[in-house]
């Protein structure tokens, strides 16, 4: 039983392959080859670990694997500005990758949020100092 929505998991499992096909396209490219594997590792791990999520254990389990989803986004979103800023592909390649990568970023971002602090149990406010 899953926690996560079939469209969301779509989503990720399409942006790793929109990664894979970056890397690809740049594989005869004078990118360097550890840019390759850093953006394939990081484009694919958002994937990997949103599916671990969507079978967490635990409300703990799911927040913490969504946020290293996020923090590996995050990550793939820094290679993808890299390309574009270097100019390996043109930027109508790159452009809808980052605007997808940068919505999936608010998805889970959200998630996260309402995991860790959801509407019916709202944070109990702090004291404030005297």
């Amino acid at each position: 039983m899953g926690r996560l929505q079939p469209d969301l998991l779509e989503r990720v499992e399409t942006f790793a392959d929109r990664v894979l096909d970056v890397v690809e396209a740049l594989a005869p490219t004078p990118c360097p080859r550890r840019v390759l594997e850093q953006i394939a590792a990081s484009g694919t791990s958002v994937g990997a670990n949103t599916f671990e999520a969507d079978e967490a254990m635990s409300r703990a389990d799911f927040a913490k694997t969504l946020a290293i989803a996020l923090k590996e986004l995050n990550e793939t979103r820094f290679w993808l500005r890299l390309l574009a800023r270097r100019a390996w592909l043109p930027p109508a390649r790159l452009t809808p990758l980052q605007a997808e990568a940068d919505e999936l970023r608010k998805i889970l971002g959200a998630i996260i949020t309402r995991t860790r602090n959801p509407p019916n149990n709202p944070q109990k406010p702090r004291p404030q100092p005297p």
